[in-house]
């Protein structure tokens, strides 16, 4: 997901409870999406899992990431410098935030998913009216698709 996403999650929207722990990502009075297909189902699983639980467990207001959100905006371009500077000590200077969606995409293409569900698990716009026909992927095969990108890292 975007930072500006995840910057502007509810506690409510970690779903650890079902067959396959899940975010629901969907818009907010406090956060809007960038496109329609940014609104999704994202499966926890590996390090996302164990953070969204740390999250879950912790929490102290009904925002994940108070210090960025409030009830009539989220400061994502805060968030994304914080993060870039330690992203910089950490990977070197050329890193930033976005870079990480660019290495799931490729992990994806790694493990040879669709082109389809990469768009749909990383929230990019569809490319033809036929993408958004049906009902879309159900939550196990979602769910399977981000485990195969865990093994691959």
């Amino acid at each position: 997901m975007r930072l500006s996403d995840a910057v502007g999650l509810l506690v409510d929207d970690i779903v650890l409870g079902a067959d396959q722990p899940h975010i629901n990502l969907t818009k907010h009075p406090h956060r809007r999406l960038k496109t329609d297909a940014s609104e999704r189902v994202i499966s926890l699983v590996g390090c996302l899992l164990w953070a969204m639980k740390r999250i879950k467990e912790n929490a102290s207001s009904r925002f994940c990431f108070p210090g960025y959100c409030s009830g009539a905006n989220c400061n994502s371009n805060s968030a994304s410098g914080a993060i870039n500077r330690w992203i910089k000590t950490i990977i070197g200077s050329d890193a930033v935030i976005h870079g990480l969606r660019h290495g799931f995409k490729d992990r994806l293409r790694a493990v040879e998913a669709s082109v389809q569900m990469v768009d749909k698990l990383g929230g990019w716009s569809l490319r033809t009216v036929g993408q958004g026909y049906g009902d879309g992927y159900p939550l196990e095969l979602l769910y399977r698709w981000m485990s195969n990108t865990v093994e691959t890292q």
